[in-house]
């Protein structure tokens, strides 16, 4: 029992940690800032965002789940 929510918690950060890593690398990839856009409420940018989340956590899911 300790031992399955230990593994959740781990797989949890290890899974937000990745996601931070591909948006830090997407980020440096776009040839604009995406902070700024998201701050000027850009609908665009946040969607490109959206997207990049959902494929990142579908790599990760399936690269950490057997």
């Amino acid at each position: 029992m300790l031992m399955d929510i230990l593994s959740i918690v781990v797989y949890f950060v290890l899974g937000m940690l990745l996601c931070l890593v591909g948006y830090k690398m997407f980020d440096v990839i776009t040839p604009f800032d995406l902070q700024k856009e998201l701050d000027d409420h850009n609908l665009g940018a946040g969607f490109a965002i959206a997207g990049m989340f959902i494929g990142i956590a579908i790599i990760i899911g399936g690269v950490i789940l057997p």
